[in-house]
């Protein structure tokens, strides 16, 4: 069926933020060269040493793939995405010589590193790559379909069951996205996971992160920045303290007030929100969280935009970290009447099955010859393999320096 099929069906089956920042880099550092490395944070049940030569044949094939026209006509069609852009990936094609595949142990050890334009989107297709080999060599005992059907028409269930609560909370209404790409269990159920959801939650289920499902379905697709875009900023030049500014600006000096959701996480809430002035906090829509509490983060967005004389009425929290349903609605009903929410949902969405989901990331680990690194919220997502650099960050981001 699907298994000798070629897993990347598409170049644009990527994640949009992959696009937007694609284009923002593009444009401001053309010629900045870069480092990404893989990592696999969790045990697995077999080596993913053993991935290493159907890696291999997936790159190459993902290095023969170029974007299709009616591929380009929908990214045109994109408000925020610029001809010349377009015309770019009209000529683009991934460089197989930028990217490696090595074991170590029983470690999968993968590198991109080149031109920043060229090793970028390299990170989205690797990490389904991996999950889907990884899964399609899992022995399954079990109609694992059958059981993740079953958890989603669960999911649906709860939903419907919650509608009323849902639409007397607040003029503010439910609104959740599928962000599942990176760790999906393979590219066939999440088709189908987001097709069902499509047509089963039309009031709720609001788009995707795939711009490929996106096209497909007529969703509309969501992203702006992730960390990779920020961090790439502490190589460019700019004193290290204001490496955050500089890349807000950079942001809203290509978007024009498009694609306004800043991300908040990469040295720490506390770190942004001195950054994050009446400046920015009017330009920008709304602020996105991935590591931390997410209800004391919030409540300090909250504070932040009552302290700068903001109604907070008029601007969005979007949740991303390691969500389901029934937290986001927790997160909805408490923010309720205060701030508009929404939630992208990855992993519970697209690989909640009877395997345990791989932990899996590739991470801009240095650009422009020096390493670049980001403080999570949250214990274990900080990743940066030089420690000298890592404890310089930190001191630069002490409170004590806010």
């Amino acid at each position: 069926m699907t298994q000798n099929r070629p897993i990347v069906r598409s170049l644009l089956e990527n994640d949009l933020y992959k696009f937007t920042m694609w284009q923002s880099l593009l444009h401001s550092q053309p010629g900045a060269q870069a480092e990404y490395g893989f990592v696999c944070r969790n045990a697995t049940a077999y080596p993913l040493s053993s991935l290493k030569s159907a890696v291999e044949d997936e790159l190459d094939h993902l290095c023969s793939l170029s974007f299709q026209q009616d591929e380009l006509d929908y990214l045109s069609s994109l408000r925020f995405i610029k001809s010349d852009f377009v015309d770019f990936l009209s000529l683009f094609r991934f460089q197989r010589r930028f990217i490696t595949v090595e074991t170590e142990d029983e470690k999968l050890i993968i590198k991109a590193r080149g031109p920043l334009v060229h090793v970028m989107g390299f990170e989205i297709y690797v990490l389904y790559i991996v999950n889907e080999l990884y899964f399609r060599g899992l022995t399954e005992n079990c109609d694992v379909h059958a059981v993740a059907r079953a958890r989603l028409q669960e999911k649906i269930e709860l939903v419907n069951a919650q509608r009323e609560a849902l639409h007397a909370q607040s003029d503010y209404p439910f609104v959740f996205f599928d962000f599942g790409l990176r760790r999906r269990y393979s590219g066939e159920w999440h088709q189908e996971v987001v097709e069902t959801l499509s047509e089963a939650l039309p009031d709720y289920f609001r788009g995707t992160s795939n711009v490929y499902f996106a096209k497909q379905f007529g969703l509309t697709p969501i992203g702006t920045m992730a960390h990779e875009y920020l961090q790439a900023y502490q190589a460019f030049g700019f004193r290290l303290r204001d490496f955050q500014k500089a890349a807000l600006e950079g942001w809203v000096q290509e978007y024009r007030g498009d694609l306004g959701v800043a991300l908040t996480d990469v040295v720490g809430m506390d770190a942004f929100m001195n950054d994050f002035d009446l400046y920015f906090a009017k330009l920008f829509d709304g602020l996105r969280h991935d590591s931390g509490d997410p209800f004391e983060w919030g409540e300090k967005a909250l504070a932040h935009y009552k302290k700068l004389r903001i109604d907070p009425a008029s601007k969005r929290l979007v949740f991303s970290d390691g969500l389901n349903l029934p937290r986001a609605m927790a997160l909805h009903s408490h923010f309720s009447g205060r701030i508009a929410t929404s939630f992208g949902i990855g992993t519970n969405l697209s690989n909640d099955t009877p395997h345990g989901a791989l932990n899996i990331v590739m991470k801009i680990m240095s650009c422009n010859g020096q390493p670049v690194a980001k403080l999570s919220d949250s214990p274990g997502k900080t990743l940066c393999e030089d420690e000298v650099y890592l404890a310089y960050l930190r001191q630069v981001f002490s409170p004590s320096q806010g």
